[in-house]
């Protein structure tokens, strides 16, 4: 996109130019698309943004601004990425530490700590007691995996799983932590990883959105903002939609009473040739977007209610995904239908599970959560294996921070929690081209600080692109006058992910 020019005195005062087409503000692609019979417009489109013009098939299907051309061989086909909001204890789940165990009670050293930040709710605590996890762990799996007592389904298919013990993020706090991992930036406004992948690699299915977001019913601690799924400065058609559980999975799709179906496509129809008129005239490419938003909500009418409606599923399937796999909106249905929407070709499945924000009270909760997700988790990939999907479909776990090695607040027998960590946490992949059975890098005896092969959060952003086919580093969109992209100016694949 390029920047309008800013309103002249004359037009600020009122006194423009009286012709049809005022002057003042004329953007540079308007000026070129009314002159040339829009000639320079087309090149110009073509220049800011690549394979747009030409990125559709004969057969009118979706290819992304790559036209289908990837960088290298896919080994993923699509994501399904579960986010565990408000970030997970790595040492209550995967990172097992006796020394802590030991040593519980006694102060973090400094050492340890190394003089780095904390944040305000525990910095100015009086002491920071060592606190080891209250939970057994076992090892599973043909590698001795360490998986913790809470995560029994998780443990059963721990060979299937790539998990990295070494992940690092720059952000302390919740909403620049989550924002970071989702769009590459701590700071809004950035287009998120799922619409970065729409606009890559376009859409496998016509009739539903490529870039699809589910969030557990009825979860709140940290806030979750749809700008986390947005677009960005991309055109907005690369978005995600929200399903919701109830009546109207998709806000606003159904006609009003009175509407029939033939009605709205006669309504659509006129619509789209005064759209058609305005990009005519305007030479705005976000009015393409918003017709392509209209004609996809159109379709969804009728797409959507069949991959909402379980009623297919098996007994069988339902009880792998547990008691709650009927229960439109809990985390099970979620994973659940996140199958079924991979099943339709959707490229990138967003799940948000709220509730990992554990400040106090952390046995209790954690142990609520992990008994909400651990099951579902599990059957997803299970079910993905069973039915052949597994191998190009990537399956994500993981939150946007681990949690502190000494207590927040006080510590006794029974209780503690545990404050945000940066250093150090814990995400797994299963499919998708990763190394399973994988344990990836390692953290020191207190699971404060990496000691080994430590994934910053834009090398895992850049390897999951890798696995899609996509070099990170060339996926890029022209705005303000820099070519963007969602790793911004750094990350590594991790090779050593890739199977």
């Amino acid at each position: 996109m390029i920047r309008e020019p800013a309103a002249t005195a004359e037009s600020r005062s009122g006194h423009q130019c009286t012709g049809p087409l005022p002057a003042a503000g004329m953007s540079r692609r308007a000026l070129l698309n009314r002159f040339g019979m829009g000639l320079g417009g087309m090149a110009l489109a073509n220049l800011v943004n690549p394979g747009r013009l030409f990125a559709t098939s004969a057969a009118g299907q979706d290819k992304g601004v790559l036209g289908g051309e990837l960088h290298y061989p896919a080994r993923a086909k699509r994501v399904i990425y579960l986010f565990m909001a408000g970030g997970p204890s790595q040492i209550e789940t995967f990172d097992y530490k006796p020394v802590l165990m030991q040593r519980n009670g006694e102060q973090l050293p400094d050492s340890v700590r190394q003089g780095q930040r904390l944040t305000g709710m525990s910095g100015n605590q009086s002491s920071l007691p060592l606190a080891g996890s209250q939970f057994g762990f076992d090892q599973y799996g043909s590698n001795g995996t360490w998986v913790s007592d809470l995560l029994p389904h998780t443990a059963r298919i721990v060979d299937q799983l790539c998990v990295v013990r070494s992940m690092f993020t720059d952000a302390i706090n919740h909403d620049p932590a989550i924002t970071f991992f989702q769009t590459g930036s701590q700071i809004a406004g950035r287009p998120s990883m799922g619409a970065w992948v729409h606009y890559g690699l376009g859409s496998d299915n016509e009739n539903l959105p490529a870039f699809v977001v589910l969030i557990t019913r009825g979860r709140v601690d940290q806030p979750l903002y749809s700008r986390l799924w947005g677009s960005g400065f991309l055109p907005s058609e690369h978005q995600g939609v929200q399903f919701r559980s109830g009546k109207d999975a998709v806000l606003y799709l159904g006609n009003p009473d009175g509407v029939t179906r033939a009605s709205r496509r006669l309504l659509l129809d006129r619509l789209r040739d005064l759209h058609a008129h305005a990009a005519e005239r305007l030479g705005d490419t976000e009015v393409d977007s918003r017709i392509a938003q209209y004609e996809m909500s159109y379709r969804m009418q009728a797409s959507v209610p069949g991959v909402m409606d379980i009623s297919n599923e098996t007994a069988d399937t339902l009880a792998l995904y547990g008691k709650d796999a009927g229960t439109p909106g809990t985390f099970a249905a979620n994973c659940l239908l996140a199958r079924r929407l991979a099943e339709q070709g959707v490229k990138f499945i967003q799940l948000y599970h709220q509730g990992w924000d554990q400040h106090d009270a952390l046995p209790r909760n954690i142990r609520r959560q992990c008994e909400a997700t651990d099951q579902a988790s599990a059957a997803l990939v299970t079910d993905l294996q069973q039915r052949g999907m597994l191998d190009d479909t990537l399956v994500v776990w993981g939150g946007e921070f681990g949690r502190t090695s000494y207590s927040q607040g006080k510590l006794t027998a029974t209780d503690y929690g545990r404050d945000h960590h940066p250093r150090c946490f814990t995400v797994w992949m299963a499919g998708g081209g990763v190394k399973a059975g994988l344990v990836h890098g390692a953290t020191d005896d207190f699971s404060y600080n990496i000691t080994e092969a430590g994934v910053h959060v834009h090398d895992f952003q850049a390897t999951l692109l890798r696995l899609l086919g996509v070099d990170h580093e060339r996926l890029t969109y022209l705005y303000q006058g820099r070519r963007f992209r969602l790793t911004d100016v750094h990350g590594e694949v991790v090779k050593a992910l890739l199977a």
